[in-house]
C-alpha cells in the first residue's frame, strides 16, 4: 500500500508538473523546431545546388540554437526532453546538412573519397553529441571535450564565404576534403576547447580586452566573408596548441 500511495504521489506531481510547464516549454522547443526546420532547408538547397542559400541557412539555424538555450535557462524551462531534443535538431542542421552541402559544393568530383569524408563529418557528429550528453553532467564547464559540432559547422559554412571571397575555387577542392574530415575527427578527439561559459559580461573587463572585441567585432562587420572563417581557424588551432602545451608540460611535470 505504501509503494501504491508514493506511486499515486508521483503521478499527481507529474501531472501538475505538466500543467505549469506546458505553456512555458512550448518557447525554447520552438526556437529549437526552428532549429531543425532551417537545417532541413539547408539540406534542400545544398541538394540543389543553391550553395549560399545552404550556407546562410545553416548559419541562421546557429543563431536559433544559441537561443533556444538561453531562453530555457532565462525562462527556468531547461529539461532532459529539451536536451535531447536539441541534440537531435543540432545533428541534422550541423551534422548532416555541412556535410551534404560540402558534398555537392566541392567534395562529389572525388567519388568514393568525397563520400567518406562526409560521412566522417556526419558520423562523428553524432558520435559528439550522444558524448556530450553522457558527459555533461561530469566535464568542467569551460571546456568542451572535441570541437562542439556548431562550432565545426560554422568553420565549414564560412569556409565556403572565404573562398569565394578569395577567389578559391571550391569544386574538387582538396583543402576542403582534408577539412571536412578532420573536422569531423576533432569533434570525437579528447582535446580540450574553451567554452568561454565561465566569462561573465557583467563583470568589469580589463581596457585591453574591451579594445581587441571592438577590433574583432569591427573586423568581423567589415570583412565579413574573410574574418569569420580567420576567426573560427583561429579558435581551433589556437586551443589545440594550448591543450598539447599543457599536455606535453604534465608530462614533463611527471618525469
Amino acid at each position: 500500500m505504501k509503494e501504491q500511495s508514493v506511486y499515486r504521489e508521483e503521478l499527481r506531481e507529474l501531472v501538475r508538473m505538466r500543467k505549469r510547464g506546458m505553456h512555458v516549454y512550448a518557447l525554447p522547443n520552438l526556437l529549437t523546431s526552428m532549429n531543425l526546420l532551417l537545417g532541413f532547408l539547408a539540406i534542400l538547397a545544398a541538394v540543389d545546388g543553391r550553395i549560399e542559400r545552404a550556407v546562410w541557412t545553416i548559419l541562421l539555424a546557429a543563431v536559433f540554437d544559441m537561443l533556444d538555450g538561453r531562453v530555457a535557462r532565462l525562462t527556468n524551462t531547461t529539461s532532459k526532453f529539451g536536451v535531447e531534443f536539441d541534440s537531435l535538431c543540432d545533428l541534422i542542421s550541423f551534422g548532416l546538412a555541412p556535410s551534404l552541402l560540402m558534398y555537392y559544393a566541392s567534395l562529389q568530383p572525388f567519388g568514393r573519397i568525397g563520400v567518406v569524408a562526409t560521412v566522417i563529418y556526419a558520423l562523428c557528429g553524432a558520435l559528439r553529441l550522444a558524448r556530450f550528453n553522457v558527459m555533461a553532467e561530469v566535464l568542467p564547464k569551460s571546456y568542451f571535450q572535441g570541437l562542439p559540432i556548431p562550432m565545426a559547422s560554422l568553420t565549414i559554412c564560412t569556409a565556403v564565404f572565404f573562398a569565394r571571397e578569395v577567389g578559391i575555387d571550391l569544386y574538387k577542392n582538396l583543402f576542403f576534403l582534408i577539412l571536412t574530415a578532420s573536422l569531423g575527427l576533432l569533434m570525437v578527439s579528447t582535446f580540450k576547447f574553451p567554452s568561454f561559459k565561465d566569462i561573465h559580461l557583467r563583470h568589469r573587463k580589463p581596457f585591453t580586452t574591451i579594445a581587441i572585441s571592438f577590433v574583432v567585432l569591427i573586423c568581423l562587420i567589415s570583412w565579413f566573408e574573410i574574418a569569420a572563417f580567420v576567426l573560427f581557424m583561429g579558435y581551433i588551432v589556437i586551443s589545440l596548441g594550448l591543450d598539447i602545451a599543457r599536455s606535453w608540460k604534465t608530462q614533463w611535470k611527471k618525469k
